[in-house]
């Protein structure tokens, strides 16, 4: 058993708490550390199973607001919430964009999305870039004026060109690896607050 097959803290904690992974307390460290949620915010989440971030803010919502999510894989979860939606499939496909900017626009755009990894650090590493930068285009598109970003992003390499493009486009653009990431994890998330604009 590997050390990301072997159950954590963090894992034990989700589990009991009725989340589908521990990748919860990541968005909880990030809100507390930015402040991003406030009451009635309208909410996307791309890359959303198992469902973990979209049930918490559903959660933290408590009936207000509205959250969209999208992945390429079912969620864990589905709570009776009538401001929730969900559709399967690509996120860059034309459709589920079409879908999305429908119940667009949104104060929040965040993505835990990761690619399968390969084992191959550049490649890997690559995809992860590629994810976030189609992530950032739905936010071009759907993400309100003084909106927030929050995108899951493999380091290596181009992490200083995702930020310079966050930074021209909101107020605050960063870097940030919560505690609750694991030691051995290349991974970091980039956050951007108070969106401006293309």
């Amino acid at each position: 058993m590997s050390g990301y097959e072997k159950p954590d803290y963090w894992s034990k904690k989700a589990r009991s708490e009725g989340y589908p992974a521990r990748s919860v307390y990541k968005l909880m460290e990030i809100d507390g550390k930015f402040r991003i949620f406030r009451p009635g915010v309208r909410v996307l989440d791309i890359g959303a199973a198992p469902g973990s971030w979209s049930l918490w803010t559903l959660r933290k919502l408590k009936g207000g607001g509205f959250l969209a999510a999208v992945d390429l894989s079912p969620l864990r979860m589905q709570p009776p919430f009538p401001n929730f939606f969900f559709v399967q499939g690509d996120l860059h496909s034309p459709d589920i964009r079409a879908a999305l900017r429908g119940k667009g626009p949104y104060d929040i755009i965040m993505s835990d999305a990761a690619p399968a990894t390969s084992g191959n650090r550049t490649l890997d590493t690559c995809r992860s870039e590629a994810i976030v930068e189609a992530v950032a285009d739905y936010a071009d598109e759907l993400l309100s004026p003084g909106g927030a970003f929050i995108a899951k992003l493999f380091v290596g390499g181009g992490e200083r060109e995702l930020l310079d493009r966050l930074r021209s486009r909101f107020r605050e653009a960063r870097g940030f690896k919560p505690k609750t990431c694991r030691p051995e994890s290349f991974e970091t998330y980039l956050v951007g607050l108070g969106y401006r604009g293309a």
